[in-house]
């Protein structure tokens, strides 16, 4: 196996891995859309506050499989996360491996020497990584909302419930001006890890106009509903949503800042904007959410809102 690096922001890397991404995906989730070229340069683009290595492995000119990485740029010495993917056709012929070895490679020169890597949870991906001498780190949980299905009604009822003092903002694209700022100060207390996303640090004005061109580039919509307080005008919480041209989109971030919990505040937030994007895109047909399965909280909200569990990845760590 030749491996190869790419870039994962070049329209070429797109329409070179698109094929084996499709094949790989309607195997591994035969209930999900086609994957489309957007979704793929979402998963491979650069991400604010991070870079981004993505090798291949190819037999002959054929691309067999690959691997894409995040890696934090506010720690320099922080893992490389990201997933592995070997496409059907090349799979038990040794792709995986190369991936990882060329994968810990890159790593290793960049002075990092940790590898973090998503699979689904199956027993075929515990036993390579197990021969990849990877440990368990942590599961991720799918869960997925039919937006034309029974779970509508209870998603519009949940959006009609207002909660007092507040007021529901709703934009797609750019932030209102009036608001960047609030709205980055409540983004800096988001407090959950991304995988192969920059931590949250102190996010300014500049980092959600960023965040914004970012999914753009990509060819999504982002869908934001926050909960703005009547009383000092400050975003109490947020939800985002990724919409592109597929009947699938993809959750993003929802939170509620310390002091405004529990008061209902989350199921409103995310049930207004659920409501909104499947008014608004009529092709739209179900949402996918990734959540820790110890996220009892999101879970629990993520319930109440008709999603459904229906598989589980985990993160495997390994010394790079």
């Amino acid at each position: 196996m030749d491996i190869r690096s790419l870039d994962g922001d070049d329209p070429a890397t797109i329409s070179l891995l698109l094929p084996g991404f499709q094949e790989t995906m309607s195997l591994e989730l035969p209930g999900d859309p086609p994957v489309s070229q957007d979704l793929l340069a979402r998963l491979l683009q650069r991400r604010h506050g991070a870079d981004r290595i993505v090798l291949a492995a190819f037999d002959g000119d054929r691309p067999a499989g690959c691997t894409k990485l995040g890696l934090d740029l506010g720690v320099p010495d922080g893992p490389g996360h990201g997933s592995l993917w070997v496409f059907p056709a090349f799979r038990r012929r040794g792709a995986g491996t190369a991936l990882v070895e060329a994968a810990r490679r890159e790593l290793r020169a960049r002075g990092r020497d940790r590898l973090m890597v998503d699979a689904p949870h199956t027993p075929a991906a515990e036993l390579f990584a197990t021969a990849c001498g990877a440990e368990l780190h942590s599961t991720n949980l799918r869960n997925r909302l039919f937006l034309k299905g029974p779970a509508r009604a209870g998603l519009d009822a949940s959006a009609d419930r207002e909660v007092p003092g507040h007021r529901l903002v709703h934009w797609s694209g750019r932030c209102p001006e009036e608001l960047v700022d609030s709205y980055a100060r409540a983004w800096g207390a988001l407090d959950a890890p991304v995988n192969g996303q920059a931590e949250v640090r102190v996010p300014t004005a500049a980092d959600v106009r960023a965040r914004e061109a970012e999914a753009e580039r990509a060819g999504h919509r982002q869908y934001v509903t926050a909960a703005v307080g009547a009383a000092d005008g400050e975003v109490a919480g947020y939800a985002t949503l990724f919409v592109r041209d597929s009947p699938m989109a993809d959750a993003g971030e929802t939170l509620v800042v310390a002091d405004r919990r529990r008061r209902g505040l989350g199921t409103w937030i995310k049930a207004g904007l659920l409501s909104r994007a499947a008014v608004e895109n009529p092709h739209l047909a179900l949402v996918q959410a990734w959540n820790g399965v110890h996220d009892d909280a999101v879970l629990a909200l993520n319930r109440r809102l008709g999603f459904v569990t229906d598989s589980s990845w985990s993160t495997y760590s390994v010394k790079a």
